[in-house]
């Protein structure tokens, strides 16, 4: 099955050694975003994987569409225009001092998009599922509406739609912008939905149920968990599968995470995993939904151990430097 995915792909320049973004003089350049690291993270585990972008008609836009085919990715309907790639700057976690991530978007090709620069029905007609986040509804009116343009369409023909909620709260700076709105837009075309309990309390107002492991025998509170998704499923009744990641950090090397799947009723309770040291922890939820994209494809009667697979990818995640989650089938299922 042909896996869509739409999205800013960034350039991301970071400090080593924990250093902060004002010492030294050198930076790590990789390139990252969420619905980017999704795409590839997908085609690692050997999906066929097409990813929709702008980027600029340059070297620079030319070497982003160079790291997406290096994994395996379909970039013949990305499309050249504008003046300059997204970025953002990353400061590393260090004892009690927190990561840092400083964004420069502005009037990037993404962000300046019209809504008929994408030709949305050949890219979608041989197309499995769309996956696209609430990113790429909060940079700019424009990429707003070309996302909804693709998410309507791809409704029409009874292409099966994931998302992910991924709420930046600087990012919706537009004039008219509005985040819970425009998610419970995305959201009501979904089968399938990620977010964490934060993200979640956006989208829906409901409050998010706390998660305090300290170590993996935590206990989830069940009954709880049952009210709470039997209101989210009232807010979004064509929603089939919802996911909500949890992690609790202990510090910055030190994580706890885990996750609870909300399956066409029924409630499934992830491993958890105890990680430390953290090496990064960029894109891990990007590779939470991966992971779970992907073991519906192949286990799709088996809920359970769908969700355990993905808790497991993200967890891997955090072992490795940059945005993706560069890791195979077998060695998820290793952890397992």
């Amino acid at each position: 099955m042909k896996i869509v995915t739409f999205g800013e792909i960034l350039l991301r320049l970071s400090k080593h050694n924990a250093y902060r973004l004002f010492q030294g003089n050198t930076f790590d350049a990789q390139y990252g975003g969420s619905e980017a690291n999704v795409a590839i993270s997908l085609a690692q585990l050997g999906n066929d994987v097409e990813f929709i972008t702008r980027v600029p008609d340059n070297g620079i836009g030319e070497a982003a569409c160079m790291h997406l085919r290096e994994f395996g990715l379909s970039t013949r309907h990305i499309v050249r225009g504008g003046k300059r790639i997204g970025s953002y700057y990353f400061e590393p976690a260090a004892a009690m001092r927190g990561s840092k991530v400083v964004y420069d978007r502005e009037d990037s090709s993404f962000n300046t998009m019209q809504k008929g620069d994408i030709d949305w029905e050949p890219i979608l007609k041989d197309a499995g599922l769309f996956h696209c986040s609430g990113i790429t509804c909060a940079t700019s009116q424009q990429a707003l509406e070309t996302t909804l343009s693709a998410v309507r369409l791809a409704f029409e023909q009874g292409i099966e739609l994931t998302c992910d909620i991924n709420y930046r709260k600087n990012l919706w700076q537009y004039p008219g912008a509005d985040a819970r709105k425009t998610l419970n837009e995305l959201m009501q075309y979904s089968s399938f939905i990620f977010g964490d309990q934060n993200e979640w309390f956006v989208a829906s107002g409901l409050k998010p149920i706390p998660f305090t492991a300290l170590d993996a025998s935590y206990q989830y509170d069940v009954p709880a968990y049952e009210a709470y998704f039997a209101q989210l499923h009232q807010m979004f009744p064509r929603c089939k599968r919802m996911l909500m990641a949890h992690r609790n950090q202990l510090s910055f090397e030190h994580h706890v995470i885990g996750g609870v799947l909300w399956a066409e009723g029924r409630l499934y309770f992830s491993r958890i995993f105890d990680v430390r040291p953290i090496i990064d922890q960029m894109g891990v939820g990007d590779a939470w939904v991966a992971a779970f994209i992907h073991a519906r494809q192949k286990w799709p009667d088996n809920d359970p151990f769908c969700s355990d697979f993905a808790t497991a990818a993200a967890a891997l995640k955090n072992t490795i430097p940059g945005d993706q989650n560069i890791v195979t089938e077998e060695e998820i299922l290793s952890i397992l």
